[in-house]
């Protein structure tokens, strides 16, 4: 029998056997895991892009919802926004490091959601 010293990520989350509401984990979770936030995401991991192809890849997004929400990945460290000093000035989003790291791990997820979101939302009784 092997005994692994590995604590679980549910042990790391837990104060007290509680997921607390004050852990810093559910802030991050909320940036992280919104609708916006993961599409934005998922719409960097191959290349960087501007403000405009990003509101036509993340159809629906409005201009107020973009601008906050890639101002909160930003400041989480998520993203990178680069000011290229022209007429008109030129603003790129990438990830970060730390940002092509979540969306290692965010990839697999969005290819689940893609394979199961039609039998989920589409036909319910399918997933049960």
């Amino acid at each position: 029998m092997t005994v692994s010293n590995e604590v679980s990520v549910l042990d790391r989350l837990m104060t007290d056997g509680v997921l607390a509401s004050a852990c810093p984990s559910r802030v991050l979770l909320d940036h992280v895991t919104s609708k916006w936030g993961v599409l934005l995401l998922v719409a960097l991991s191959e290349r960087s892009m501007r403000w405009g192809e990003l509101r036509r890849v993340v159809e629906g997004i409005s201009e107020k919802m973009l601008a906050q929400t890639l101002r909160t990945l930003e400041a989480d460290g998520l993203v990178h926004r680069e000011v290229t000093a022209t007429v008109p000035p030129r603003v790129d989003y990438s990830l970060t490091p730390l940002g092509d790291e979540l969306v290692a791990r965010l990839l697999p997820l969005m290819a689940w959601v893609a394979d199961h979101a039609d039998a989920i939302v589409g036909d319910g009784a399918a997933a049960r």
